[in-house]
């Protein structure tokens, strides 16, 4: 697999946003250090905590876990805490482990006290609707009892294989149950991801790679207008929220990251 070190820049073109165009840096360091449930950091302003977006608990599955890397940056540049609390094989919330995992996961909530928690979901969030509800309203619930508002956000489209092709039905009523959850909870928001992705799988955005060879992941482009776009969101929601520049966080090494596969 080529370096990273070949790709020359990141392009930030979401809807809405300016085109950009930053140099990416093979170098450079993340903010922040390693906690018991992933990447952690970044010093906590005045402006973030009161606008309600710090603490930030990114939740979901190896996808979410590559925009993590992005995202993380992201909001320590804007003076944000971040607790990367994604995991693989699905964000435990919905699908398989998650019986096993919830009490974890309640623990994983706790950090975002006073905050906001992001979930997107997942590959994994497989079940009946009824299973669909019950988690998405419990994940609401255990926010609501930190103070935390809950963002339930839209996975990327997949190119399915053997593997998900049965369950495409599922995945779509996921994200049918979630807005609706959303819609019947003051604290929850639920937010359309296909500005960044559109509505159907598509490897490439403008002519640059967004998505992994596999169909399923992401590239370091990817999650880089992933991450411009849900700062724009966090901002239309939390007004005082500042969200740092694209050239203060987007090309600074984190896209080196070994998170990243089957990418140019």
């Amino acid at each position: 697999m080529p370096s990273r070190t070949t790709l020359s820049k990141i392009i930030l073109t979401t809807a809405g946003l300016a085109a950009s165009a930053l140099v990416l840096s093979a170098c450079g360091s993340l903010t922040g250090g390693t906690g018991d449930s992933g990447q952690q950091g970044g010093t906590e302003s005045p402006t973030a905590s009161e606008s309600g977006v710090s603490p930030m608990l990114f939740l979901g599955d190896s996808v979410a876990a590559q925009q993590a890397v992005a995202v993380r940056q992201a909001m320590a540049e804007s003076g944000a805490y971040f607790v990367d609390g994604t995991s693989t094989g699905g964000g435990n919330l919905v699908g398989p482990n998650a019986d096993a995992a919830w009490k974890d996961l309640l623990g994983r909530v706790q950090k975002a006290e006073g905050g906001v928690v992001v979930y997107q979901l997942t590959s994994y969030d497989w079940g009946t609707p009824e299973e669909q509800e019950d988690s998405y309203r419990n994940l609401a619930e255990a926010a609501a009892d930190v103070d935390a508002d809950l963002l339930l956000v839209s996975m990327p489209p997949i190119e399915p294989d053997e593997f998900y092709t049965g369950h495409m039905d599922e995945l779509a009523s996921a994200h049918d149950i979630a807005r609706s959850v959303a819609e019947n909870h003051e604290a929850v928001e639920y937010l359309d991801a296909s500005a960044v992705w559109g509505e159907e799988y598509s490897r490439e955005y403008e002519g640059r790679v967004d998505r992994s060879e596999d169909g399923i992941h992401v590239c370091p482009q990817g999650a880089a207008r992933f991450t411009s776009w849900l700062l724009q969101e966090l901002t239309a929601l939390y007004p005082e929220f500042e969200p740092a520049e694209a050239e203060n966080w987007a090309n600074i090494g984190w896209a080196d990251d070994d998170v990243f596969f089957g990418c140019p």
